[in-house]
C-alpha cells in the first residue's frame, strides 16, 4: 500500500508555493541562529520586514528570538511606519535597537551636501557603525531578488568584508541549500531569507497569514505633485515647487522608505486581494516605480551596495 493510500484523505495537505517559500525562509533563519554568534534582524516596519518578523516567530516561538531587532532610522520616515515598528516590537516583547542618521551627522560621520538632501543613501554609514558597535556578525534583511538588478546578484548569505563592502565576485557557493556563515573578526554576513520571494508572494503571504501592515500600503487620498514621471507626496520635507500643480489623488505606497525619495502609485486597491491583482499587472518593479533614488543605473546601485548599502 502506498503512503498516500495509507493516510486518510482528510489529513493529506498539498503544499503550496507559499508553504515551500515559508519553509525555506524558516530554514535560513535557523541556519543563522545555528551558525552566527551575534546576528540581528533588520526591522523597519515595512511589509518585507513584517513578513520576516512573522517567519522568525514561526521559527523560534515560544522562545525569544536569538537576535535583537535593528533599525537604521533616517529621521525622515513616515510616522505611521515608525509607530507601527514600535508597536509591533513591543507586542512581541523583543529588543529593538534604533540608530539614526541624525546621530551620525552629529558625530561628523555623515555630512550632507544640502539640508534637503535625501538621507537614504547615507544609511550605510549608520548601519556599519551599528554593526561595529554591537559586534554583529550577521544582519538579516528583507531584500528580494526581484526588486532590482543589483539585488538579483545577491546570494542568500551575502559575505561582507571587514570594510562592510560587498564584492559580487567574492561570494560563496550555495549548492543544495548549504550555507557557509564563517567570518573572520570584523567581517559579517547579510542574510536574505526571502530572496526567492516576489512582491506578489509577499502580499499573498500577508493575506494568508492575516498580517497587519501600515495603512500607507492601502489606497488613500493624498496630496501629490507630478515630478520626473512619478507622483511625489507633498509634505513638509517634500513641498511642491513653484509652478507644480498639487493634486489630490487616490494612491498607495508599494514600499515605505524615506519620505524624500519614496513615491506612491495611483491606486484604488483597498485590501490585500486587490493589491495582489494590481501587482500581477504591474510592469515596473516596486523600487523602480516608487523609489526616486533607485531610478538610476544598475552600476550606480551596485556601487552603493559595495559601500555597505542594504
Amino acid at each position: 500500500m502506498s503512503l498516500a493510500a495509507a493516510v486518510p484523505s482528510a489529513v493529506v495537505h498539498k503544499l503550496t508555493h507559499l508553504d515551500w517559500l515559508e519553509s525555506e525562509a524558516i530554514h535560513i533563519l535557523r541556519e543563522v541562529a545555528g551558525q552566527c554568534a551575534h546576528p540581528a534582524l533588520l526591522f523597519s516596519g515595512g511589509k518585507d520586514s513584517i513578513v520576516l518578523l512573522h517567519l522568525a516567530s514561526k521559527a523560534f516561538r515560544p522562545a525569544r528570538f536569538p537576535f535583537p531587532l535593528l533599525h537604521v532610522d533616517t529621521g525622515h520616515n513616515f510616522p505611521e511606519v515608525i509607530a507601527f515598528r514600535d508597536r509591533r516590537a513591543a507586542q512581541l516583547g523583543e529588543r529593538l535597537i534604533v540608530r539614526t542618521i541624525a546621530e551620525s551627522i552629529a558625530r561628523g560621520r555623515v555630512v550632507l551636501r544640502a539640508a534637503d538632501e535625501s538621507r537614504n543613501q547615507h544609511q550605510s554609514v549608520t548601519l556599519l557603525d551599528a554593526i561595529a558597535e554591537f559586534g554583529f556578525d550577521a544582519c538579516i534583511g528583507g531584500a528580494r531578488r526581484d526588486e532590482e538588478k543589483a539585488r538579483a546578484k545577491e546570494r542568500v548569505f551575502s559575505f561582507r568584508d571587514s570594510w562592510g563592502q560587498w564584492d559580487p565576485k567574492n561570494q560563496r557557493p550555495e549548492l543544495w541549500n548549504l550555507y557557509n556563515a564563517r567570518v573572520a573578526p570584523g567581517e559579517h554576513m547579510r542574510v536574505f531569507p526571502i530572496s526567492n520571494w516576489t512582491e506578489t508572494d509577499v502580499w499573498q503571504y500577508i493575506a494568508r497569514e492575516q498580517l497587519e501592515v501600515p495603512s500607507l500600503y492601502f489606497a488613500h487620498q493624498r496630496a501629490v505633485v507630478r515630478r520626473n514621471g512619478a507622483l511625489l507626496p507633498v509634505t513638509d520635507l517634500t513641498p511642491a515647487k513653484p509652478g507644480e500643480a498639487i493634486e489630490h489623488l487616490s494612491v498607495r505606497f508599494r514600499t515605505v522608505g524615506d519620505i524624500s525619495c519614496t513615491c506612491p502609485v495611483a491606486s484604488t486597491a483597498a485590501d490585500c486581494e486587490q493589491i495582489i491583482r494590481e501587482t500581477a499587472g504591474a510592469t515596473l518593479t516596486e523600487r523602480g516605480a516608487t523609489r526616486m533614488d533607485d531610478q538610476t543605473s544598475e552600476a550606480s546601485m551596485e556601487q552603493r551596495k559595495r559601500e555597505g548599502y542594504f
